[in-house]
């Protein structure tokens, strides 16, 4: 019992290891202000094109969106960062793990800004134009607002899910948390600091969860 807690919970070496890790922490908290951001302007733009009553819009809008949600991010991410180098595209491991997750992301956001617009009666696009709003004012200051709302737990439990996908980022040796444990736990032979990344992760994500929970219970209340 002694060697277990050692090997797995070692105080002293978590300590030992933290300033590292806070490091680590600092990289996934700009990672996921960046990719989620990204995310969540690309997927309403792709939702829109993918609303679109143009057909060369519409239909390759959601043939890539389909794409990109069956591809795996982490194949995204290995074709990005090891692939485009042959055709002579350099590209750095932050803005790799970006564009990676900008294309599975959107194409998620996506399909869950286009159920909320869906939702939207179209009594309430008719009712907007017949005050002498633009169809675009129509989106922006009736619809929007609306859909948002009626899809926010969704927008929200797909923004954990993006923050936890962020821990592939160490695949590309970025020095995300995960990577930064991983690191520690090598220089250390000690799986502790792989078990405090892991308690960093839950007591940064478990609140969210619990209030997306209790958001939602609220609105079918």
């Amino acid at each position: 019992m002694q060697s277990l807690i050692d090997q797995f919970f070692n105080i002293p070496i978590m300590l030992k290891t933290l300033p590292l890790m806070l490091n680590g922490l600092w990289m996934t908290a700009k990672l996921c202000v960046a990719v989620i951001l990204l995310g969540l302007a690309g997927g309403l733009f792709v939702a829109l094109a993918n609303l679109s009553q143009r057909a060369w819009i519409r239909l390759p809008s959601l043939l890539l969106t389909d794409i990109f949600r069956a591809l795996p991010p982490l194949v995204l991410l290995i074709f990005i960062y090891s692939g485009l180098p042959f055709a002579g595209v350099e590209i750095s491991p932050f803005a790799a793990v970006v564009l990676a997750f900008l294309m599975n992301n959107s194409a998620y956001y996506a399909e869950v800004y286009r159920a909320g617009i869906l939702s939207v009666g179209k009594g309430q696009w008719e009712a907007a134009r017949s005050t002498g709003l633009s169809k675009s004012q129509t989106l922006t200051s009736v619809v929007l607002p609306q859909a948002i709302r009626n899809v926010l737990p969704d927008l929200l439990s797909n923004t954990i899910e993006v923050v936890k996908l962020t821990s592939l980022a160490s695949v590309v040796s970025l020095s995300e948390l995960l990577y930064s444990a991983n690191m520690a736990r090598s220089i250390t032979y000690n799986a502790s600091p792989l078990v405090l990344a892991a308690l960093i992760y839950l007591i940064l994500l478990w609140p969210v969860v619990r209030l997306v929970s209790r958001f939602q219970k609220s609105l079918a209340a």
